[in-house]
């Protein structure tokens, strides 16, 4: 079984009243290409100096990169994001 690891993306919104449009574009999301092994297993609206948060789980550095990507190039995210902040775990340990 592959481990995987964990990622949490912060994002500010450009306009607030938006949270639950970009957790419904999230919804579900996942790598589609072969070389890639990843998705966006939760995501939530948060209160504090964020508006967001993302939860995603990866088997590859890369794979992070284009989780990130994705939110800031998307048609409709880039319109209702304005900032992100990434985190991840240090260890791979998460169950696939």
């Amino acid at each position: 079984m592959p481990s995987y690891y964990r990622g949490y993306i912060l994002v500010r919104l450009k306009i607030i009243g938006t949270e639950w449009k970009v957790v419904e574009r999230l919804k579900g999301l996942k790598s589609t290409e072969p070389d890639e092994d990843w998705l966006v297993t939760y995501s939530t609206p948060v209160y504090g100096g964020w508006d967001l948060i993302v939860e995603c789980s990866f088997s590859k550095l890369q794979d992070l990169d284009r989780i990130v990507t994705f939110l800031r190039v998307d048609e409709q995210l880039s319109q209702w994001i304005e900032e992100t902040t990434t985190l991840m775990g240090s260890k791979n340990d998460y169950p696939g």
